[in-house]
């Protein structure tokens, strides 16, 4: 605003408001500092489909091209440091060259960016400044570990936070599953923190509804990726399940949905009142069956 256009702010301008926003209190600032010349070098001869698809990532690139001059958060970057260790602040590394289609991906420019944040997270460490690092958000399913494990040896075991991945480009208004589906395997592959995604996704400004169904979704993703940590908690969720399923028990098994209110509303609206089994089945419930016959059964072994 102050300038007229983000091309045409200086580097003072950039880290006055950084440092403003430190003295505000915030507890962790996404910095795109990885991108350098070299980077818009490999992204320029390679080629892309999407470019630069991150915002963050676009107003530096933008500005670089207009300026022919290097990046004032990769430049000056020990300045960065300087603020955040004295507010106590965490830097999230922002990968400004992450893929924005799944043509895109793993490719020259991500890479060399991503080997530039392994620098500076190492810096940042020397400096006892907290560290976390962004990853990309369009990836095949194929690609997925490789791309957490690449990160996890480059940037020394720093958390790293996904956008999904999205594990394809032609699902609008399902990207929340998209999402879900890649944000399984890179949280089973490494990844520490997954970032929801929500239907509204490449389609327009979320509302209410939507955040809702993208939390969700990725709660499941995180928590399919627990389950196959075996983390002790994920699977007592699981097995409780289990149990109430097979007890017949619909008061648990709403309780301990993921979703209670999504599935009371469904089993309301299926269902009549006081029903045993649910309407897939009726008489014909498989549980129901089975338990009635192993129950006799047993009584008869024990006879």
């Amino acid at each position: 605003k102050k300038r007229g256009a983000v091309v045409e702010m200086t580097k003072d301008d950039l880290f006055d408001v950084i440092r403003m926003q430190a003295q505000d209190g915030a507890d962790f600032m996404t910095i795109h500092c990885g991108i350098n010349r070299n980077v818009i070098k490999a992204l320029t001869d390679e080629g892309r489909i999407m470019d630069v698809v991150s915002r963050g990532g676009s107003f530096i690139t933008g500005w670089m091209l207009h300026n022919d001059a290097e990046n004032p958060l990769y430049e000056y970057y020990d300045e960065i440091l300087d603020i955040c260790e004295e507010y106590d602040v965490t830097i999230s590394l922002g990968d400004g060259l992450r893929p924005g289609c799944l043509a895109d991906a793993t490719d020259r420019a991500q890479i060399q960016e991503l080997l530039n944040l392994g620098e500076f997270t190492q810096r940042a460490w020397e400096r006892g400044v907290q560290v976390m690092v962004e990853g990309p958000g369009h990836v095949p399913y194929n690609l997925i570990s490789a791309n957490m494990q690449l990160q996890k040896r480059i940037c020394h075991g720093a958390p790293f936070y996904v956008l999904g991945p999205l594990v394809t480009d032609v699902a609008p208004g399902y990207d929340h599953i998209t999402s879900a589906i890649g944000g399984t395997l890179a949280a089973v592959s490494g990844a520490d923190f997954l970032c929801y995604v929500t239907p509204a996704e490449h389609l327009g400004l979320p509302d209410l509804e939507d955040v809702r169904e993208g939390v969700i979704a990725v709660r499941i993703a995180a928590h399919a990726a627990d389950l196959a940590k075996s983390n002790k908690q994920a699977w007592a969720w699981d097995n409780a399940m289990a149990q109430a399923r097979k007890d017949l028990d619909w008061e648990a098994q709403l309780r301990l949905a993921i979703d209670p209110v999504k599935a009371r509303e469904y089993r309301q609206k299926k269902n009549q009142e006081g029903d045993e089994a649910c309407s897939m089945c009726g008489d014909y419930c498989a549980v129901k069956i089975v338990s009635k016959y192993l129950d006799e059964h047993k009584q008869g072994m024990t006879k």
